[in-house]
């Protein structure tokens, strides 16, 4: 999927646009989902793919939605970030390339990652996170 930027500014409100497509990151804590328990599916905001399950979130501490898995079928790609002086690994979108947050290597067994995503990077659909939902299941 791709937009231009006016067409992005538009489709979505200031905060989600700049973390989504500028890379920024919402203060810890204040997002709508950090504490979310509720059963669902986490779609990207900026296009509905479908990237995070509620099967797969926990409470890691950090004050941003954590998750240990994305969603099957490569709805998310990593790549290096080496901004700000830290290396990192940010997590995009794979259907259309937005910012979503950073996967760390001290999640919980389950698969030892900590994807660390910002809300406002998310749409939440609340329901059964087994049934197929968001746009694409790539």
């Amino acid at each position: 999927m791709s937009n231009t930027d006016d067409k992005w500014r538009d489709e979505l409100d200031a905060e989600s646009y700049h973390i989504l497509r500028e890379k920024g990151t919402e203060r810890a804590f204040t997002g709508k989902y950090y504490d979310l328990k509720d059963q669902g599916i986490y779609n990207c905001a900026a296009c509905g793919n479908k990237v995070f399950s509620s099967d797969t979130k926990y409470d890691s501490g950090c004050g941003w939605p954590s998750f240990h898995t994305p969603a099957e079928g490569g709805s998310v790609q990593e790549l290096a970030d080496n901004s700000y002086g830290m290396v990192r690994t940010e997590v995009v979108c794979s259907s259309c390339e937005s910012h979503l947050g950073h996967v760390f290597p001290d999640g919980p067994p389950e698969s030892g990652r900590r994807y660390c995503i910002n809300s406002a990077s998310l749409n939440f659909e609340k329901g059964d996170p087994g049934k197929d939902r968001g746009k694409s299941k790539k």
